[in-house]
């Protein structure tokens, strides 16, 4: 019998809600107070999992963000997130 959570079910891209969260200075389970959801949600959630639209909503609502930001939160990493540096070996063998 397969355990829970161990299938390739539902994921999504990484978000940046972790991100956001941290720089607020707020825990999961104060996120997750004040959108009215479950810390495991909000963990599951940064983890990339599927959730609900109004889910994601009450998230950026409780992020002090408007709906509109939906692309900052779930929109996968910043474009200069997404371009690591180049590694210092890299640098010195020349790539």
């Amino acid at each position: 019998m397969p355990t829970r959570g161990t299938g390739t079910s539902s994921r999504t891209p990484p978000n940046n809600l972790r991100r956001l969260r941290e720089e607020l200075l707020l825990t999961k389970a104060e996120l997750a107070r004040k959108a009215g959801v479950s810390a495991l949600t909000v963990t599951r959630v940064e983890r990339g999992e599927e959730c609900r639209v109004d889910t994601k909503r009450k998230i950026i609502l409780a992020l002090g963000m408007q709906p509109s930001d939906k692309d900052k939160v779930f929109g996968g990493p910043e474009p200069a997130e997404a371009e690591a540096p180049v590694p210092a070996l890299a640098r010195r063998s020349g790539l």
